[in-house]
């Protein structure tokens, strides 16, 4: 996982969790092109920092967040 600035990222399509409250504090991800995963906290904005993860790592996540 590495931590980036939003501009190298901004080509994705960022989409909110289904999990996010209404008053806006969210967490958003985006599919960055091959293998690459977006997560950033959307009430921060389009300047906010993004976490990317490779395909296994993010596959990882997503288990652990499931058990």
């Amino acid at each position: 996982m590495v931590e980036s600035e939003e501009p190298k990222h901004s080509a994705g399509t960022w989409r909110k969790s289904s999990y996010s409250n209404y008053n806006g504090s969210c967490v958003e991800v985006a599919d960055l092109g091959p293998g690459r995963i977006g997560v950033r906290d959307s009430k921060v904005g389009p300047g906010s920092p993004v976490l990317v993860f490779g395909q296994a790592d993010w596959t990882a996540f997503l288990g652990t967040l499931k058990h």
